[in-house]
């Protein structure tokens, strides 16, 4: 999924949150997605580069 979609949930989160008073759970939910997002990232480089040593290796 691209970055741009990352943005749209985040500022629709953002603007529920702020009708609702739940700035805080939003904040937190920042951080969660940009950790979950820092994970997939390194796991998908993880998985290029061994999918690259294994057709190196053959």
């Amino acid at each position: 999924m691209n970055n741009k979609w990352y943005g749209v949930y985040a500022m629709i989160l953002g603007i529920v949150s702020f009708f609702t008073g739940e700035i805080v759970t939003f904040i937190m939910l920042g951080f969660i997605l940009i950790a979950l997002i820092n994970i997939n990232t390194t796991l998908k480089k993880n998985f290029e580069k061994d999918n690259d040593q294994k057709e190196k290796d053959e």
